[in-house]
């Protein structure tokens, strides 16, 4: 399916502004400054933050949109904290304007719509809080969703190192292909498989509450894979994939219950798989995004460059079994 100009560059915009705040945010936050009154919401703040400016950018330049996004608005209507006036005073600094607390609460509301529409937009305004809060990686995600089938990805990473010494990437997937945005130039990405397993990396989360990082060593030692894992936060890790600076990801199911959500994986998906990589669930099907915000018919997530997908799957597969 294509998608027209002014939807791409609406997009990349939009995680651009985000990009913006979030790390105006993490720099006041590693400064000390907790933004609000409360000591634990800072993260809440870009959050919340990061999603109303995607809203108000896309709305802006497109009119009405479908979003499903992660944050509620209903999470701030009663609030006695002030987090309100934080999210207020951080979007209207990004976005050059006074922005009032009704006008702020409509655009977070922006993104509590349908996953059942035939076309919508999904954000993770803050993917990997954890590395966010450690002053490390994060990811703004965002996609658009038509008929069930990601059709559009820009995955914004502000801390990603890139192997020129630069930081900051994003990446923008359309089109059956993947670009890079950084340092004021766009280049195409293609995925550089590995020769061989035995050279191969993995790349998994920080946290290893994400992911079975004990099974991940299983499947690594049966592979053939000796080198040190790559752990990175957020979905930069399937940036990692696109550039090869990884080659495989593996998210294990940490519980028989967990259900993956749309927002945490549509972007990066996209992105690896219009680098030329692959991207699937532990038993191979691809990752189903027609059953709403979950991926409901999947369990857990592999990406990886390509050539060794399948001895990926079956090594895990020997492992979950």
């Amino acid at each position: 399916m294509t998608v027209d100009r002014p939807t791409i560059d609406a997009a990349i915009a939009a995680v651009t502004a985000a990009a913006d705040l979030t790390t105006s945010a993490q720099g006041r936050l590693l400064a000390g400054d907790t933004l609000t009154k409360t000591d634990d919401s800072p993260v809440t703040v870009a959050d919340f933050g990061a999603q109303a400016v995607v809203c108000a950018v896309l709305t802006d330049s497109l009119g009405e949109i479908e979003m499903v996004g992660e944050e509620d608005a209903n999470d701030l209507v009663d609030d006695r904290s002030g987090l309100l006036d934080g999210v207020a005073g951080l979007v209207s600094s990004t976005l050059a304007r006074d922005v009032s607390p009704a006008t702020l609460l409509d655009w977070i509301a922006v993104g509590s719509g349908s996953a059942s529409a035939d076309r919508y937009w999904t954000l993770d305004p803050i993917d990997g809080t954890k590395g966010f809060l450690r002053g490390d990686q994060y990811a703004i995600a965002l996609a658009l969703i038509e008929h069930g089938e990601v059709v559009l990805g820009v995955l914004g990473c502000p801390n990603y190192p890139l192997t020129s010494g630069a930081r900051g990437a994003t990446f923008v997937a359309a089109h059956g292909e993947t670009h890079l945005l950084a340092a004021g130039e766009r280049t195409q990405v293609n995925v550089v498989p590995p020769a061989s397993l035995d050279v191969a990396r993995f790349c998994e989360s920080v946290e290893s509450g994400h992911s079975d990082q004990g099974q991940s060593a299983q499947i690594a030692e049966q592979l053939g894979m000796t080198a040190e894992p790559y752990r990175i936060d957020s979905q930069c890790k399937y940036g990692a994939i696109a550039l090869s600076d990884a080659n495989v990801y593996l998210r294990l199911p940490t519980r028989a219950d967990y259900v993956e959500k749309i927002w945490d994986h549509a972007a990066g998906k996209l992105v690896v798989e219009n680098a030329g990589g692959r991207v699937t669930d532990v038993h191979g099907a691809p990752l189903d995004f027609a059953r709403g915000a979950r991926l409901s018919a999947n369990s857990g997530v592999i990406a990886t460059s390509g050539r060794f997908h399948d001895e990926v799957v079956a090594a895990v597969g020997n492992v979950l079994s």
